[in-house]
C-alpha cells in the first residue's frame, strides 16, 4: 500500500535503520513506528521510509503483524516479522523474495551491508542453535549453520559478510564462522563458565578481516577478542587468518586472547558495545609495542553511555581506559530545558 506517512511527534517509540546512499551524505532513514497508545495511524505494523535530506515521505509499508526489525543496504531492505522475513527492492520497493521462518519473537536477525557479501542471518531452529545464511543480492539460501546446542541469543555478521558470530542462551561459548565454509570450520571463544544472557555482539570496523570482537552479557561485563592477535600468533601454520587459527573440530573451544572488563554496568541491565574504530600499530621489535589500540562504545537501555580505548600489546595484555561517561536521559533533560 501506497500512502504519505509523516513522523509523529509524541506518544510513541521509533526504531530506525539509517542508510547512507552517497558521498553527498544523502540518506533513506526507514522508520518503524512502536506505538505507546493503539492509534491506526501508529501501528507496529506499518513501516515508513523517509528521505532525510528533504525531509519527504518515500513509502509506507503495511503487514499483518508487527515489524520486529529492519535492515537496508544500497540494494536491499530487509523487514523481519515473527514468522516471515521480506526482501524488497530498496529503489522499487518491489518484493524480491518472501522466507517462511520459525518463530522468532525477538526479531533476532544480522544483517551485512556490503554487496559484495550480501548476507542475511535468521534462526533455523528453536530448539538448537542453527542459523540460516541467505545471500540476499542472488536471493538463495547459502547454508545452514549448526552453530550451537541451545538456541540463538546473538548473531552478527563482519563489515565485509565474510565472517559471522553467533552465541546461545547458554552465553558460555561464541563461535565465529567463515561463511565461505560455514559448515566446516568454526572458531570458539569461551566467555566464561557460567551461563549468562549475551546481549550484543560487534565486530570492529575493519573491512578485510575483523580484528576484535567484543560481546555484552547480563553478567554486567564487557568482552573483547582478539581476533587479529590470534592471527599473527598462528601465521606459521598458514598465512590465511581461518587457516591460522580455526580448531580442527566444530567443537574444539580454545582460549585465545581473552580480555574483560568488568561490572561496566549492573548485572542484568541490559547494554549493547560497538567498536567504533581499530587501529593496528605496525610490530617492531619492542617487545611492548602496541598491536591493537580499539575504541569502544557501550551504551545501556537505562540510558548510560560510557566509552572506553582498549589496549592490547603483542604479549596479549590489555588494559582499558574510560575516556568519558555520561547519563543519556540526563543530557537529553538538560538540552530541553537549554533550549
Amino acid at each position: 500500500m501506497d500512502s504519505k506517512c509523516s513522523i509523529p511527534k509524541q506518544g510513541l517509540y521509533v526504531t530506525s535503520e539509517l542508510l547512507e546512499v552517497s558521498s553527498l551524505l544523502r540518506c533513506c532513514l526507514a522508520l518503524v513506528f512502536l506505538p505507546l497508545l493503539e492509534l491506526p495511524s501508529l501501528s507496529p505494523r506499518r513501516l515508513c521510509l523517509f528521505n532525510t535530506t528533504t525531509g519527504a515521505a518515500r513509502r509506507e509499508l503495511n503487514f499483518l503483524t508487527s515489524v520486529l526489525a529492519i535492515r537496508l543496504n544500497r540494494k536491499r531492505l530487509v523487514v523481519v516479522l515473527q514468522e516471515k522475513t521480506y526482501i524488497y527492492d530498496l529503489n522499487s520497493l518491489s518484493i524480491l523474495d518472501t522466507i517462511d521462518t520459525v518463530p522468532n519473537s525477538k526479531g533476532l536477525c544480522a544483517f551485512s551491508p556490503s554487496l559484495d557479501g550480501c548476507f542475511l542471518a535468521l534462526p533455523a531452529s528453536t530448539t538448537r542453535g542453527s542459523v540460516l545464511v541467505y545471500n540476499v543480492m542472488e536471493l538463495h539460501s547459502h547454508c545452514e549453520i549448526d552453530a550451537h546446542r541451545s538456541p540463538l541469543a546473538a548473531i552478527v555478521f563482519s563489515p565485509n559478510g565474510m565472517y559471522i558470530a553467533t552465541a546461545s542462551e547458554q552465553g558460555t561459548i561464541i563461535r565465529v564462522h567463515l561463511i565461505s565454509e560455514a559448515t566446516k570450520q568454526s572458531y570458539s571463544f569461551r566467555r566464561g563458565a557460567y551461563p549468562s544472557t549475551i546481549f550484543s555482539l560487534s565486530f570492529g570496523p575493519s573491512t578485510q578481516f575483523p580484528d576484535v570482537l567484543v560481546a555484552t552479557s547480563s553478567s554486567g561485563s564487557v568482552h573483547a577478542f582478539s581476533l587479529g592477535l590470534g592471527m599473527n600468533q598462528r601465521s606459521r601454520r598458514s598465512s590465511s587468518f581461518f587457516g591460522s587459527i580455526i580448531p580442527d573440530s566444530v567443537n574444539d573451544v580454545l582460549d585465545p586472547a581473552h580480555h574483560v572488563l568488568h561490572n561496566v554496568v549492573p548485572a542484568g541491565v541490559k547494554s549493547y558495545a560497538v567498536i567504533r574504530k581499530v587501529d593496528r600499530v605496525p610490530d617492531t621489535s619492542i617487545s611492548e609495542s602496541v598491536a591493537y589500540r580499539a575504541t569502544v562504545s557501550i551504551i545501556t537501555y537505562s540510558g548510560s553511555f560510557q566509552e572506553y580505548t582498549l589496549i592490547i600489546n603483542q604479549k596479549n595484555e590489555s588494559s582499558w581506559h574510560l575516556e568519558r561517561r555520561f547519563d543519556l536521559l540526563t543530557a537529553i533533560s538538560d538540552n530541553i530545558i537549554s533550549s
